[in-house]
């Protein structure tokens, strides 16, 4: 697995995680992981951080500060000791760190900027689902996701329209389930938009109409450093959005 490095210190690592990786194991796929990734080259960091249970086998997520999902590209942080992993945990508990994040999504929005105010909880119907609005389930949590319109554009009869998202709060699913409440689902996402439209792009040999992907991208991640310097991290753009939005 090849994986770039963003940023590095003794404390601390910042990569830029490639669309269709998972960051830890579910239990049951068997493919390699971030995690996996980061023991081997770190093996130091064996003990830090957390497990989970995963029907009843416990899943280590060595390093794990904060997550993305499978889909999603770009900026994660790892933590390479146990002082830098309570540090940064701290941080993201009180809500210093600042994510931003681009997106594609269906239709055309209305509104050039705006903010979704709405409590996220489980699906009744889907155990992989989060939901916003009637029929959520169990504890429903604040969730705040603010956007501002980049670009609207228009490829063979369908409206799309790229953002600049930034969540105030780190829900599961933030950012899809909050473009699914508003109705402009994110592009790609086969979870929670499996019959919207794709994008055109030039494809080549086995690749999927859409470059194969969910178009949202973790862009850039603000935190302070052990000694209190404040750090931003950029990720680039993948190539399936520069395609997508080319002038």
């Amino acid at each position: 697995m090849r994986i770039k490095v963003l940023y590095e210190d003794k404390d601390i690592l910042a990569i830029d995680k490639p669309s269709g990786v998972a960051v830890h194991s579910d239990g049951r796929s068997k493919e390699k992981t971030i995690a996996d990734w980061f023991l081997e080259k770190y093996p130091k960091a064996k003990n830090v951080g957390e497990s989970i249970l995963v029907g009843g086998k416990e899943i280590k997520k060595p390093g794990i500060v904060h997550r993305l999902d499978k889909e999603t590209s770009g900026v994660l942080l790892l933590a390479k000791n146990s002082k830098a992993y309570e540090f940064l945990k701290n941080q993201f508990k009180g809500r210093e760190i600042k994510k931003t994040y681009n997106a594609i999504i269906s239709g055309s929005m209305k509104n050039d900027r705006g903010t979704i105010r709405k409590s996220i909880g489980r699906s009744g119907n889907d155990f992989r689902k989060r939901l916003a609005g009637r029929g959520a389930r169990g504890e429903l949590r604040e969730a705040i996701t603010e956007f501002t319109v980049l670009k609207r554009f228009e490829d063979k009869n369908n409206k799309f329209t790229y953002l600049e998202v930034r969540p105030k709060t780190g829900r599961t699913h933030q950012i899809r389930v909050h473009m699914k409440f508003i109705n402009h689902p994110v592009t790609g996402d086969t979870l929670y938009n499996p019959n919207g439209p794709l994008p055109s792009l030039p494809l080549t040999k086995r690749e999927e109409k859409g470059g194969g992907r969910m178009f949202l991208h973790a862009k850039s991640i603000v935190f302070k450093d052990l000694k209190g310097k404040i750090v931003k991290i950029e990720s680039p753009l993948p190539l399936e959005f520069q395609k997508v939005i080319k002038p």
